[in-house]
């Protein structure tokens, strides 16, 4: 990313928070009355696979050829074969043998797209994907985690309605741009997502500071409020941010008091269930996220954690990250899927695998795209294995994995071309009518709108957004 893009793009999204207030109550799009539809979904956990996961090489297998030196890498669309699934006919890519044997009860996306927003960065498509709306904005748009918190509220009154999982927030590139919408934006603090970076350490998040018993820590809200009530200028926090911030750490001071907080404790679980999760931090995350549902979290994203270079965000050396990649993540979103099925929950949970746009070898962005090239393995053939795996970033077509919540079993919906460009071409599925299924099976009306700052801000953009109604079962 260039310096000078980055810093405008974040100064105008300092401005934006600033600026932020809410007013009213929602209401639905125009004149039309508000009518949420019938809720298929309770829960939604996000499975984030952050950085740009390749749709070719994991749940839309094309063209696969080994690797050969001299090769030209016009004739790879895929650096993996394909395997069977338990569901006939439809394949996916070795390496997620796991998730392979859950496709029966899957809806599958092939043809998800992403618009070219003139600069194919990761920051960019992240805020789209998680907001619905591309930055920058003149307020600050709340991801679609705090969108469920603050239109349904909590399912336990005790529990954060907004969790995210896996994501480190400081100490790592580009921070500040994941921290831009990983916010509950202009609805206020206490509709953003209760932070755990570690999977491992969550229980030490509900708990009082080491050495701070429960009243001292009582006192702090109190001290706030004091402070907030002795600042009749308001510089820097609206009234309604300031009101939400003493919320927020009113429900913090209550969920450390009950017995909820034991769902943020990984040890409880048995070894038998800790080791069908596997040790690392995604995994983990999975099994956390399946404890938070249980005990009442409306919305909770894991992710495989987005740091520039590092993971999905595979540059070079593609292929053998992606090895990694899916040993981290096969076994622990099957078992979860397993998990949440076994306990009589995957009907009223909806599991989504998502990531920002897909990978292709040969073209950055879509076809005809003046993007900047952001590879770093510029080849025309084959000539060391680092250059073998997909490595620009593709936004003509991707895949989400879509489990339970309402959602058909066994479904393959739309296609990519088999031949390069592998851009959609049956049935594409914009982030916006996503969103709108989305919101649509957790009881959302995808036309639901706030006032903000005199002018109308919608659960999709503009209102517009439709749920892709051959999805629900």
């Amino acid at each position: 990313m260039e310096i000078r893009s980055r810093r405008q793009f974040l100064k105008a999204l300092s401005a934006s928070s600033l600026a932020a207030a809410m007013s009213g109550a929602p209401r639905a799009f125009g004149a039309e009355p508000l009518v949420h539809p019938g809720a298929t979904a309770d829960c939604c956990i996000l499975l984030w696979m952050a950085g740009g996961m390749a749709a070719p090489e994991t749940f839309d297998p094309k063209g696969y050829q080994p690797f050969q030196k001299g090769l030209p890498v016009d004739r790879i669309l895929s650096t993996f074969p394909a395997i069977d699934t338990s569901l006939d006919g439809v394949k996916i890519s070795a390496g997620l043998d796991e998730i392979a044997q859950v496709m029966d009860r899957a809806t599958l996306i092939r043809s998800h797209v992403q618009p070219d927003l003139g600069s194919i960065l990761h920051s960019r498509h992240q805020y789209h994907w998680h907001t619905g709306y591309v930055p920058p904005q003149t307020v600050a748009a709340p991801h679609i985690g705090a969108w469920m918190a603050r239109v349904l509220g909590p399912r336990n009154p005790v529990m954060p309605a907004f969790i995210n999982i896996g994501q480190r927030l400081e100490g790592i590139g580009e921070s500040e741009e994941l921290k831009a919408f990983t916010t509950g934006g202009f609805f206020g603090a206490e509709f953003g997502p209760f932070n755990l970076p570690d999977p491992d350490d969550a229980a030490r998040s509900v708990r009082p500071p080491a050495g701070m018993d429960p009243g001292r820590f009582a006192n702090r809200y109190k001290i706030y409020q004091k402070l907030v009530d002795a600042n009749p200028h308001r510089d820097f926090m609206s009234d309604h941010q300031q009101e939400s911030m003493l919320r927020s750490l009113e429900n913090a001071h209550r969920l450390l008091g009950s017995k909820e907080k034991e769902a943020f404790d990984l040890s409880r679980e048995p070894q038998a269930v800790l080791g069908s999760y596997g040790t690392g931090r995604f995994g983990r995350g999975c099994l956390l996220a399946r404890r938070l549902a249980e005990a009442g979290a409306r919305f909770i994203e894991v992710t495989t954690e987005y740091v520039p270079f590092l993971h999905w965000d595979t540059h070079e050396n593609g292929h053998e990250t992606t090895v990694r990649l899916k040993q981290e993540i096969d076994r622990p979103i099957a078992t979860l899927i397993r998990d949440l099925e076994q306990r009589g929950m995957l009907d009223r949970t909806l599991v989504v695998i998502a990531t920002e746009f897909s990978r292709d070898m040969m073209i950055e962005g879509v076809p005809g795209s003046a993007a900047k090239d952001q590879s770093r393995a510029i080849s025309d053939t084959l000539e060391e294995p680092k250059h073998y795996g997909l490595h620009r970033h593709f936004t003509g077509g991707s895949s989400v994995v879509m489990f339970g919540g309402g959602m058909k079993k066994g479904h393959v919906h739309g296609a990519t071309a088999d031949e390069r460009p592998l851009v959609a071409v049956k049935d594409p599925v914009t982030i916006t009518d996503l969103h709108a299924t989305i919101f649509t099976a957790m009881g959302i009306s995808p036309k639901t709108v706030y006032d903000i700052e005199k002018r109308p801000f919608y659960a999709t953009e503009d209102g517009k957004g439709r749920a892709i109604d051959s999805l629900f079962a």
